[in-house]
Order: structure tokens, then sequence, then C-alpha cells
């Protein structure tokens, strides 16, 4: 497909629960997405020598997301009653995040919720307080396996895809935060039984949060993000509203 262009729109069921893992803080999160697609473009099928305009729209629950994280420096794990006394200094943290191959998937079609393949992102990360300010960066890389059945049988790999992130995080009190946000990405060219595509992706995108207490047990969140520079794969825009409860230990 060519010249296309995509409508997506997602909603998202996410659990997570903090644990003590030897003494360090850390926390286990799924996450179950719910997404609709709505795609037109260009397309040339068999028997046909010039491209037909298409469109497809797609409804479905999408792979699911697993992601472990564990705080390897300044953050312990704390009780509820001493919680509330620690204040942040440097923090070094590694994450891992998995997809797992879930989702709705049609191997006939060429858009899809779902990816028909795992992928693998193991992340590290540091955090700096300076005041009512919150430094942070990270780098990752992002595994793929093989997708053997897509459109049509056909089998689509993709290389590995490297990321840098960095955040600006500002308290206004302690209910009440904004982040500024920059991640490049490097890499996730794909190919299709071996013949290289030309989707090399160089890629930097900015993005914005606010986020508001709204009593010990809710919080929301209100996000976007948009392409600063793209080869490929990323110029798009993301606008979303996140609501969190929180229970258990203590509150």
């Amino acid at each position: 497909m060519s010249g296309a262009s995509a409508k997506l729109n997602t909603f998202i069921l996410g659990y997570a629960r903090s644990l003590d893992l030897g003494g360090n803080s850390g926390s286990i999160g799924l996450v179950l997405p719910y997404a609709g697609i709505d795609a037109s473009g260009q397309m040339t099928t068999s028997g046909q020598t010039e491209p037909q305009a298409t469109s497809v729209t797609r409804y479905g629950f999408g792979d699911p997301v697993l992601r472990l994280v564990v705080n390897l420096y300044g953050a312990p794990a704390l009780p509820m009653e001493r919680f509330r006394e620690y204040r942040q200094d440097t923090i070094v943290g590694t994450s891992l995040v998995v997809t797992a191959p879930w989702g709705r998937y049609d191997g006939s079609k060429l858009v899809n919720v779902g990816a028909n393949r795992w992928s693998f992102k193991p992340e590290v990360g540091v955090s700096q307080a300076l005041g009512a300010w919150i430094l942070e960066g990270a780098l990752g890389v992002t595994f793929f396996t093989d997708n053997d059945d897509f459109f049509g049988g056909h089998t689509r790999r993709q290389d590995p895809l490297y990321a840098a992130q960095v955040h600006a995080i500002y308290y206004f009190d302690p209910g009440l935060w904004g982040a500024l946000d920059l991640t490049y990405y490097a890499g996730g060219r794909t190919s299709v039984d071996g013949a290289l595509n030309d989707d090399l992706q160089q890629n930097s995108r900015w993005g914005a949060t606010l986020g508001k207490s709204l009593d010990i047990r809710n919080a929301i969140k209100l996000y976007f993000s948009s392409g600063v520079t793209a080869r490929t794969g990323t110029k798009f825009e993301t606008l979303g509203l996140t609501w969190q409860h929180l229970w258990g230990g203590g509150l």
C-alpha cells in the first residue's frame, strides 16, 4: 500500500502491582489494548497494473504487553508509613517489556490490529531529582521475532529498533505535575521474504504530559505527542487521557 494514512483509536486497560525485589522497589504491569483502525491508500492487487484507491477498517483486541521494572539503586522498597518520608535523589533502574502475538490478526489482510510476532524491549534509565524538577534519561532496544504469516503467507522480519528518551518533569505542587519528553528512534528496517523495504527509521518525537491527583486513590493524565523529524514510520500525532486508580498497601 502506498500513500497510506490511518487513524487509530485505542482503549487500554492496564494493571500494575508494586514489588519488593531483594530490597529494591519494582513493579509488574499488564496492558490489554482494544483498537480501531481506519486506513486508506493506493494498492495494486493481482491482475491489476495500476494502483487503486482502497480503505479498510479493523476493530479488535491488540497484542497484550507485560512490563517488569526493577530499580537497582536509589529507590528501596518501603512500607507505606516510610514511603511518605522518602525523598528522591538519584535512581537507576531497568525494565523489560514483552509483547505477545495474541491480538486479532488475519494473514490474508495487510492491515491488522495484532502483529503476529513477539517483541522484547530491555531498557535502562536514570532519574535525578533537582528541587521541583526531575530529569530522566533512558536507552532501550526492541527485538522482534518473525511474522511467518504476513499478507498471504510471506515472512516479514524486522531489525532491532533502538530508542533514546529524555524527560523533564516539574512538580507545581505534590498533586500536580507536568512533563516534556523527547524520543529518538533508529533502525527497525523490515524485509519480506528477504527483500528489504525502504523503511529504515531515523525519527524523533516530542510530547507533553499533565498529571493531576484527584485524591489518595485516583489520578488522571492528559498526554500529547507529535513527530519532530521522520524518515519513515512515526509521522503521526497522539492524544490521550488516562485514569489511574490505586488500592491496597494500606491506602
